[in-house]
Order: structure tokens, then sequence, then C-alpha cells
């Protein structure tokens, strides 16, 4: 870690991927506590797409033209739901940028997974204590000043964070960074599935519109991602020796 420190060029960079995942995590927690799960499942549904378009930018990562077709099609769904609904879709293009672009940066930055979730705890840490402290001192902070179960919860919920965290971080040095994108259907798929049936949000005929469109361009980058596997393996399969 004392060489992060030292290096500018690394430090710079984790000190950009810290403001971004910060950003991150409040627009969640934002959309948390606003009702808009939705809309933060659509924006993790369109983080995969936002990782190839910034593999294809910054990474000279190619796309093939399944791929380009599917960046299309989640175009089109975010501008329907834009143009249908009449309220651009800030919450999810922020979430899936922030966390699309975190990606790109600790890819870039060459340090440990570990090593660098520290330094970023380490540079983020000092500010959210004092925020904390803020709070207390407004008499609005929650964490021992409610129900006794929230306050096996909250702490809880800052493992069940960083845990993921590390992981997509360890990931993220050792994967395209197109493949780490397609990795992450889970998350938004619980998401939809928690904002539809768990917290009954309203998912009217233009969001089934939207998310087909995006839903479709996902399976065509999944399947030609697949189809570039298998032709990538029959290449490199050796020969069989003859006797």
């Amino acid at each position: 870690a004392r060489k992060v420190w030292q290096d500018s060029r690394t430090l710079w960079l984790l000190c950009c991927s810290t403001i971004l995942i910060a950003v991150n995590w409040f627009v969640f927690i934002y959309a948390v506590g606003k009702g808009e799960v939705l809309q933060s499942s659509l924006g993790y549904f369109i983080n995969p797409l936002v990782s190839a378009l910034l593999g294809t930018l910054f990474l000279g990562e190619r796309l093939r033209p399944w791929q380009l077709g599917s960046l299309f099609l989640a175009v089109c769904g975010v501008l329907y739901l834009s143009l249908h609904v009449g309220v651009f879709p800030w919450i999810s293009l922020l979430l899936a940028f922030s966390f699309g672009t975190y990606g790109l940066l600790r890819k870039k930055a060459h340090v440990e997974s570990l090593v660098g979730l520290t330094v970023e705890t380490c540079l983020l840490g000092p500010l959210a204590l004092g925020y904390l402290l803020w709070l207390q001192a407004r008499g609005q902070a929650a964490f021992l000043a409610g129900v006794p179960w929230d306050n096996v919860l909250l702490p809880l919920a800052g493992v069940l964070t960083a845990t993921p965290l590390l992981w997509f971080t360890m990931a993220a040095r050792r994967l395209r960074l197109t493949t780490i994108g397609f990795l992450q259907y889970i998350t938004p798929t619980l998401h939809f599935l928690l904002a539809v049936f768990v917290y009954g949000e309203v998912f009217s005929s233009t969001h089934l519109v939207s998310f087909v469109l995006i839903w479709t361009g996902l399976l065509l980058y999944s399947f030609d991602a697949v189809r570039a596997n298998r032709q990538t393996r029959r290449r490199v399969k050796p020969e069989p020796s003859s006797a």
C-alpha cells in the first residue's frame, strides 16, 4: 500500500475511482429511499453495455457487428423510456456510467484488489465519518438511535457491499472489461424482482418495451460472446498427434 501512496498516477486513478464509487453508492441509496428501485434495475442492466462501450473507446477492445447492434438496442430502450414516460432516467444512466467508469479506472490502475480497496476506503473514510458526526450533532443519525435490529443491519450492509466490490476489483484486473460487464446480470435481475414483487412499483407497458429492448441487446451480446469464445477455443485446440 505504501507504493500506491508514492505513485502519483495510481493514486490519482484511485482518487477518481473513489469519487465514482461514492457517487454510485449514494445514487443507489437515494433510488431505494425514493422508491425508484426499478430505475436502479434499469441502470445495472445498462451497465454491461456501458462497460463494453468504455472498453472499446479506452482499451482498444473491438466490438463485432452483433455487439454494436446490442448497444443500439440499449440506446433505443433508454430513449423510448425517456420519451414516453416524460422523465429522463438520470438515476439509471448515472448508476450505469459511474460503475462502468469505476471498472475502467480499476482496470487501468495496476494495484492489487485488496490494496486498492483499502486506499479507496482511506480516502473516503474521513469524509464519511465527518458526515456521520455532522448528522449526529444535528440529531439525525440513524445508527444507535433507532430500532436495535437496525443497529445490526447497518454494519452488515457495509460488509455485504464491500465484499462483492472486492471480488469485482479482482475480476476487473484479470478479465476484459466487456466480459466483466456481462457477468453482472444477477444484480439488476434481483433489483427488478424486488421492485415489482416486493416493493410494488408500477411496471407499465412503456417499462416493458424499454426493458425488452435492453434485454434483447444483452442476449445478442451474450450470444455473440459465447460464439466468439467457442471459435477461439477451436482455433487454439491442439492437433491430435499421429501414431
